[in-house]
């Protein structure tokens, strides 16, 4: 499974820092380094929705405080 999270400026701005920090924390912690590849890119176009972040070619909005949540929901959930 493939993770990226917008890194770019208004991502930025909106918590993309924390939201990757909170998704590295949780993949290592659930032991999933081996199959979830976490990677960051510059903008994706959808700046008004939040960070930005795709899942296999799927689009979500994540903040820092959904970020836990969003993982247990679509990667955890899904590997």
């Amino acid at each position: 499974m493939k993770v990226t999270v917008c890194i770019g400026s208004s991502c930025h701005v909106k918590g993309s820092r924390q939201v990757v920090e909170t998704l590295q924390q949780l993949i290592s912690d659930n032991n999933l380094s081996e199959k979830v590849e976490l990677a960051g890119t510059f903008c994706m176009g959808k700046c008004q929705q939040g960070v930005c972040v795709n899942v296999d070619d799927d689009f979500y909005s994540v903040t820092p405080d959904s970020a836990a949540y969003f993982f247990e929901e679509n990667i955890k959930a899904k590997v």
